[in-house]
Parts: C-alpha cells; sequence; structure tokens
C-alpha cells in the first residue's frame, strides 16, 4: 500500500498540472482506483491539502479542488512579492558559481520556450527557475511560504503564460533577476524580483477590471 505522503504528492502534482481544474470534484472510490490505495489515504491526502488551500471539503457534497477568484490571485502574488523578493537577494548572497550558471541556463531555455511560442515549455521552466531561487537562497522559512503560495495560485500563473506576449516581458523580467544574482547585488535582485510579481500583479488587475474574477 502507498504511504499517504506519497498519494498526497500524487494529487497535489494532478492538481497543478490540470489533471484535476478547479472545481472538479474528487471522488474518494475514483481516487482510490487512480493512485491504487485505501479510502483512508486518501481522506488524509485530502485532509493535507484543503490545508494547504488546493482543495475544499463541504458537508455533503465532499472534496472539489478550490477555484481561487482574481482578487485572491492578487493577495498571493502581493504576499509573494514581499517573500520573494527576500529570497532572490538571499540567492545574490549565497548562489555559488556553480548554481549562477544553473539559473542563467533555465533563463536561456526560457528564451528558446519563447522563441518557439512553447508556453508549456515556458510555464514549466518558470516554475523551475523559481524553485532553485528557493532552493538557493538558504531562506526555509520564506522558501516554505512561497511553495504554498504559488501552488494555490497555479492556475491563474498558467493563463498568465497563454496570454499573447506575456511571456516575452515575462523573460526579460527574469533576466534581470539571474543578471543581479550572478552579480551578487542583493539590492538589485529584490528590486527585480519585485518588479516581475508587481508585473503579474498589473496583469491580474486587468482580467478583474474585464470581469473575468
Amino acid at each position: 500500500m502507498k504511504r499517504t505522503d506519497t498519494i498526497t504528492d500524487e494529487l497535489r502534482h494532478d492538481i497543478l498540472s490540470g489533471v484535476f481544474p478547479p472545481g472538479d470534484r474528487l471522488v474518494e472510490l475514483q481516487l482510490t482506483e487512480r493512485y491504487q490505495c485505501g479510502r483512508a489515504t486518501v481522506r488524509a491526502a485530502l485532509v493535507e491539502l484543503t490545508t494547504e488551500g488546493l482543495v475544499e471539503r463541504e458537508a455533503n457534497r465532499g472534496a472539489s479542488v478550490r477555484r481561487i477568484s482574481v482578487d485572491e490571485a492578487i493577495q498571493i502574488t502581493e504576499a509573494r512579492a514581499a517573500l520573494e523578493s527576500l529570497i532572490a537577494a538571499h540567492a545574490a548572497r549565497h548562489a555559488s558559481d556553480i548554481e549562477r550558471f544553473e539559473l542563467a541556463r533555465i533563463v536561456a531555455e526560457m528564451s528558446d520556450a519563447v522563441g518557439a511560442e512553447n508556453t508549456s515549455a515556458y510555464s514549466e521552466l518558470n516554475r523551475r527557475f523559481h524553485r532553485r531561487l528557493r532552493e538557493i537562497s538558504g531562506h526555509s522559512v520564506a522558501a516554505d511560504l512561497v511553495a504554498n503560495l504559488r501552488d494555490r495560485a497555479a492556475h491563474h500563473q498558467y493563463r498568465l503564460a497563454l496570454m499573447p506576449g506575456r511571456a516575452a516581458q515575462s523573460l526579460i523580467e527574469h533576466e534581470a533577476i539571474a543578471s543581479a544574482i550572478g552579480a551578487h547585488d542583493e539590492a538589485a535582485a529584490s528590486a527585480a524580483m519585485d518588479t516581475h510579481l508587481r508585473s503579474v500583479i498589473e496583469v491580474l488587475r486587468r482580467w478583474g477590471d474585464a470581469g473575468t474574477a
């Protein structure tokens, strides 16, 4: 029988990758068949993901993938801006030569994805870039908080990548972050990250003004 944390990881991945989109019901029996585990294990995984804000559970209706409004996505990104600016500064302080090269390589791959108009690849590289920054920073508290916040707004992040011209603008912003970290410039890295996430907030606000919340 699979461990509860393994099932939680698999279900989380399936939610974040869109296998179960926002609003989808998560039926325990179907999940036990999909993940080859018992109902108690599925229930424990649903409880954990409810705590993380990915799942919502209602009496007499069961569990479903939680919908995140544009207003909430804006608040999440505002919180991320404060935390990820701190992470970027710490990454600039601690990054080794190998780690700086790795970030530059990810940005180069992001550029290739933009050139090929491969939004799916760009979205995944974006996630990898931010994940590596969290790891490089060594700030475990901020990293854990940001990972949870990013997961909660994952659906909106994917929609952002699909917007015409958005990936090209995002690439410029990530290049600035990587350049500042490469120069060990903590203030510039923090400012570049803040600029990046403020631009995300502006796009989300335009969605809200257009009535897409």
